[in-house]
C-alpha cells in the first residue's frame, strides 16, 4: 500500500498542520514572505522533536478564500514547502491551497518534492462558505497524469466541513466515500462540521468498513478524544496543537510534545 510505504505505519499515523501566515496579496497579510517561511520551519522543527509521522502545509489564514488563487499564491507556497523540505528531506510531507485550489497544489508538491496534497471538492457538488464548489476528480487526475506527477498521492475530504451538504443529503458519507474510492482517491478524509470539530467516531468506521483505501480524521482529534480515532489510518491535527486549542494562535510545544507522549502509549 503506497500509503504504508510513505508514513511506516498502517494506523494512527499523526499529521501536524503548518498554518503558514497570510501571505502576499491576502487581505490580513503582514508579514514578508522571509518572516513567514521562518515561521513555518520553526514549527517544522518542534514537530520533528516531538516524533511527529508527517505534515501539511496550508494557506490557513489567507481568509476570506478565493476560489481564483493567483500566481503569488502558488510561487510563494512553494518556496514555504520546498524550504521546509529542504529541512526534513525524509519525513511525509503534503500541501493544501486553499480554497479547492488542487491542481495548484500538484503543482506546488511537484516542484517542491512534497509527497501529498488535501483536495477538497473531490466527488459531488457542495455549498461551501466561498461558494458553490463542483466535483473536480476527473480534471485533477488527468493534470496529475499530464505533469509527471502520479507518485503523489491524493487524499480527499468527503462531507467536508464548513460546508452544506443539502444538494447531497440523499447520498450518505458511505456512498460518497465509494464514489471517491471509485474514482481513484488514493485516501479519504473524515471531518467535523468546522475547524477544530471532532469527527464522528461512527463514520469513521461505517466508512473505513466500506471502502479499501485509507481513511484519515481531518479535524477535532485531540489529546481527550484521541483513543477515538486510532484505527485511522491517520489523525490530521492543527487546532489543538495550538495555544489554547484555536487554529489561528501559535503552536504550543508542550501541547504537541504531551499529545504524541499519550499516542506513542496507546499505539503500544
Amino acid at each position: 500500500m503506497k500509503f504504508v510505504r510513505l508514513f511506516g505505519r498502517v494506523k494512527s499515523a499523526v499529521i501536524g498542520m503548518i498554518h503558514v501566515r497570510a501571505l502576499p496579496g491576502t487581505p490580513l497579510s503582514t508579514a514578508p514572505l522571509s518572516e513567514i517561511t521562518e515561521e513555518a520551519c520553526r514549527e517544522v522543527e518542534i514537530y520533528q522533536s516531538a516524533g511527529l509521522d508527517g505534515l501539511i502545509i496550508e494557506n490557513m489564514h489567507d481568509i476570506p478564500y478565493t476560489f481564483e488563487v493567483g500566481p503569488e499564491i502558488c510561487a510563494s507556497m512553494t518556496a514555504i514547502c520546498a524550504e521546509v523540505r529542504h529541512l526534513c528531506p525524509s519525513m511525509p510531507l503534503g500541501v493544501q491551497v486553499l480554497s479547492a485550489a488542487n491542481e495548484s497544489a500538484l503543482a506546488i508538491a511537484l516542484a517542491s518534492g512534497l509527497d501529498f496534497i488535501r483536495a477538497e471538492g473531490y466527488v459531488f457538488s457542495h455549498v461551501a462558505d466561498e461558494g458553490l464548489l463542483n466535483a473536480c476528480a476527473g480534471n485533477l487526475l488527468r493534470y496529475r497524469k499530464k505533469i509527471g506527477a502520479d507518485h503523489i498521492q491524493i487524499f480527499t475530504d468527503i462531507k467536508k466541513k464548513h460546508s452544506s451538504h443539502s444538494i447531497t443529503a440523499d447520498v450518505s458519507i458511505v456512498e460518497t466515500a465509494k464514489a471517491a474510492e471509485f474514482f481513484l482517491s488514493d485516501g479519504l478524509i473524515v471531518t467535523g462540521t468546522a475547524t477544530g470539530a471532532e469527527a464522528d467516531p461512527a463514520e469513521l468506521r461505517e466508512v473505513a468498513q466500506a471502502v479499501s483505501i485509507p481513511v484519515l480524521i481531518g479535524s477535532g482529534v485531540t489529546q481527550g478524544n484521541v483513543q477515538h480515532y486510532l484505527d485511522a489510518n491517520a489523525m490530521i491535527i492543527g487546532s489543538h496543537f495550538k495555544r489554547g486549542g484555536y487554529w489561528a494562535n501559535a503552536l504550543d510545544p508542550e501541547r504537541v510534545k504531551r499529545f504524541m507522549e499519550k499516542v506513542d502509549e496507546l499505539r503500544k
